[in-house]
């Protein structure tokens, strides 16, 4: 199979689009003589990516952003049918290399569903106003849909240039492409890496378990009388209260370091949440998001906690040793630093922008030739007008409907949003960044000035963008990937859409269970750092800077500085920027619990000792096991939350 992730060299004569498409279709494509959205793959995907979906809400509200669905999907899905064709080979034919590729164009669609609000903009509303989110969740099941679907279709017009034409890298796309070919010729490797990862889950949903789990009605449970499981609940519960949420008591704990006094009590590191956590989760987090970013989440948890907290606490600005009343101060500096860092960023890549307008423009005048064999794969342009009409329509009206967004901002929104999906595009290809932050923030900002004080609108007209980038992108990727492979095009845009529908099932049943009531959010144990983002904007948008405390003011205004600085600097300083803070570390640990911030430095440490101790295994394994410790804990999470409710266990 011909390689067609590198650009052909300066030497080679330019080819006209055209020769490049015709060339990939010839020595490439492989999608006619394939098997690739078949049933299996298409329900495989749908399973493993609203598994993954449930577990992305669980994290999302944890720490504000989602864990990779594609490749540890696709690690599952092959060892699964591997095995059922090596067990039952009539009934189970092998399972293809563009059929598990399909399969994660399904599973990543579904599993990124936590992009379509669910973790920002609809928290960040019932924070705010409680009354403007609908009693009856199948509203925002199609709510979600909708903004999801219009994601992918809007995708359509930069796919030809960006990724036949342009070959723009989409690095996770290639990362992907290159992990279904291992699998596919090395299955033993892909076997251990399952086995790792399900042993990772195994212990990540034990420690869960053992930490949040109150069943008091093991006592209760007899056979003749006698009460079976007492000897297991009293070996059990000493465990049980070891890892109690939210942080480890007793050995682990900090309750007798002290930095200072607070209303004549020790102010000790446990009531500012520095201390260490019952969990691996954010260990294992910290060990796939880099040094960079662990490193920068701590430092700013030891400013944020250990400096100005007792500062603010003794002035009587902060008026509680509490996350929430600490984070409700803090968040004005964090806020505003990853707001504006995320601008700068984006303004700082003009040329992308200016280069993503003309793809759009090409697609427009692009005129379909019935002697080109890319038509019959590509997605044509009919499908992407017909999708437009559909999922803009129903944006509009769900919005007018839900939200009581005035039709013609819900228009605006959409056609600001189909500008705008093609910037991300462009950017998530030459990148790996799909800038959703910033883009959400133009549309938010510019609401600020159509709607004053409309909180409402504010919120869900920038989901509607948030959502739909996040979807573009992830289509884009999966795309990329099936580029390398040879896949068809078409059939991967269809097997998108039923990621979106699986995701968009269990993605608001899923929140609602871990979140019955608004007051949770926003506190310890769900402190929503995403939202808590989306909300400060709002308010801000909607109450003007005057309405906060001079302290806040201040630290809005070095929050922000500091949000610019970084930018300049690691533009200025390209060599020294690992030492140079990420402002999105940095702000994030204003808005999120300090033990997770420890958590995550500690697995970030963990991992850069390893990769250089046992490179070769670091390799093979910190994602997998990173991955399933994450799933177990997570799934766990959510299973005890409904088992709660359910009344099976102990409120």
């Amino acid at each position: 199979m011909a390689s067609v992730t590198q650009a052909p060299a300066a030497s080679e004569p330019r080819r006209t689009p055209e020769e490049i498409e015709r060339h990939w279709f010839e020595h490439v494509y492989q999608g006619d003589r394939m098997r690739q959205l078949t049933i299996r793959s298409t329900v495989m995907g749908m399973l493993l990516g609203a598994v993954m979906c449930t577990s992305n809400v669980y994290i999302g509200l944890k720490a504000g952003w989602s864990m990779g669905v594609a490749i540890t999907s696709c690690i599952l899905a092959y060892v699964a049918f591997a095995t059922l064709h090596r067990v039952f080979p009539r009934w189970f034919p092998a399972y293809s290399i563009l059929e598990n590729n399909a399969m994660q164009s399904t599973a990543s669609a579904a599993g990124g569903m936590t992009s379509a609000g669910i973790v920002n903009a609809l928290p960040a509303l019932m924070m705010l106003n409680p009354a403007a989110v609908p009693s009856n969740h199948l509203w925002l099941v199609a709510w979600v849909v909708a903004i999801s679907g219009l994601g992918v279709v809007l995708a359509v017009p930069a796919k030809r240039q960006m990724i036949n034409i342009e070959q723009l890298p989409y690095p996770s796309g290639i990362a992907a492409a290159t992990t279904l070919k291992s699998l596919h010729s090395h299955g033993e490797e892909a076997s251990r890496q399952a086995r790792a990862l399900g042993l990772a889950a195994l212990l990540g949903a034990m420690l869960t378990w053992l930490r949040d789990a109150k069943a008091s009605w093991l006592q209760e449970v007899a056979i003749a009388g006698a009460p079976v499981w007492a000897p297991v609940k009293a070996w059990v519960a000493p465990l049980g209260g070891w890892f109690r949420y939210p942080r480890i008591e007793g050995n682990w704990g900090t309750q007798g370091i002290a930095i200072g006094s607070y209303k004549g009590e020790p102010l000790t590191l446990n009531r500012l949440t520095m201390s260490f956590e019952g969990s691996l989760l954010f260990i294992a987090a910290g060990a796939i998001m880099g040094f960079r970013q662990a490193w920068s989440l701590m430092l700013g948890a030891a400013i944020n906690y250990l400096v100005l907290a007792p500062v603010m606490l003794n002035a009587g600005v902060i008026e509680a040793a509490s996350f929430r009343k600490i984070s409700s101060w803090s968040l004005w500096i964090g806020v505003p630093m990853m707001v504006t860092s995320g601008l700068l960023l984006f303004l700082m890549q003009w040329k992308t922008v200016v280069r993503a307008f003309s793809t759009l423009t090409t697609f427009v005048s692009k005129r379909g030739d019935a002697a080109d064999p890319m038509e019959r794969i590509e997605v044509p342009g009919t499908w992407f007008m017909a999708g437009l009409a559909v999922f803009g329509t129903a944006a509009v009206a769900l919005g007018a409907i839900v939200f009581h967004i005035h039709w013609w901002m819900g228009i605006i929104a959409v056609l600001a949003t189909f500008l705008l999906v093609i910037v991300a595009a462009r950017a998530v290809g030459e990148t790996d960044i799909t800038p959703t932050g910033p883009l959400s923030k133009i549309t938010q900002l510019s609401f600020g000035a159509i709607a004053p004080g409309n909180i409402t609108a504010n919120l869900m007209t920038a989901n509607i963008t948030a959502g739909s980038c996040s979807h573009a992108g992830d289509l884009l990727t999966d795309l990329k990937s099936g580029y390398i492979l040879g896949a068809n095009p078409r059939q991967q845009f269809l097997a998108q859409f039923f990621g979106v529908l699986a995701g968009g099932l269990i993605v608001v049943p899923a929140f609602f269970t871990l979140i019955p009531d608004v007051s949770l959010l926003g506190t310890e144990q769900w402190p929503a750092p995403a939202a808590l983002v989306w909300r400060g904007v709002a308010e801000l948008l909607a109450k003007g800077v005057g309405a906060l405390h001079p302290t806040a003011r201040f630290g809005l205004l070095i929050g922000a500085t500091i949000g610019l600085v970084i930018p300049l600097l690691e533009l200025r300083f390209p060599k020294a920027k690992k030492f140079i803070p990420s402002a999105t570390g940095l702000g994030l640990a204003f808005t999120i619990n300090g033990y997770n911030s420890i958590s995550m430095f500690i697995g970030a440490l963990l991992v850069l000792w390893f990769s250089k101790w046992r490179p070769k295994l670091h390799e093979q394994y910190t994602v997998p096991v990173s991955s399933g410790i994450i799933a177990g804990e997570s799934l766990m999470g959510v299973a005890i939350a409904f088992l709660t409710i359910k009344g099976v266990l102990g409120g």
